[in-house]
């Protein structure tokens, strides 16, 4: 798997204490992006399921894993693996797309159903400078949304957490 890097100990990913991967190569390349680094689908590094699963539990006080970017979804089949690895250790696994819950439902984009049978959040839609709102929670522009996959599923229908701290 192709990443830019790792944080073990983020607390703006996602709730709690997470430890995020940061994939390498974005499609979206949206404007103002505040990781452009990892647009490159030939920079980064290398490194293997099994070495991030073993970084991953490097912490104890670890709370979940969040998969971000670049776009996790163009690696959706490794970060498929690592989240269910982070599953069976009882970790919540958040990931962050440009694509649209949606898109992503309708099979464009290969192993993406994997990767959301592992997310518990997904926070979707690409960054929009001109949307931009550093009042929301966990995401930069007011048109990507905080989708609660497992209540989502239950449910029957999109839903969604809290929009603001």
């Amino acid at each position: 798997m192709r990443i830019a890097n790792t944080v073990s100990d983020s607390i703006v990913d996602g709730p709690g204490l997470r430890f995020t991967v940061f994939t390498q190569g974005c499609p979206h390349r949206c404007p103002g992006c505040h990781n452009p680094g990892t647009h490159d689908p030939a920079g980064g590094r290398e490194v293997s399921v099994a070495e991030l699963a073993a970084e991953l539990s490097g912490n104890p006080l670890t709370d979940g894993l969040t998969l971000s970017g670049g776009e996790p979804f163009c690696q959706a089949a490794e970060c498929a693996a690592l989240a269910r690895i982070a599953r069976e250790r009882g970790l919540n696994v958040w990931a962050y797309t440009g694509y649209t819950y949606e898109r992503l439902l309708a099979g464009e984009v290969p192993d993406a159903l994997a990767l959301l049978e592992q997310v518990d959040v997904l926070v979707d839609g690409r960054f929009v400078e001109e949307l931009k709102d550093i009042s929301l929670r966990f995401r930069g522009s007011s048109n990507q949304r905080l989708i609660d996959l497992n209540a989502s599923r239950q449910a029957g229908h999109l839903c969604f957490l809290p929009d603001r701290t």
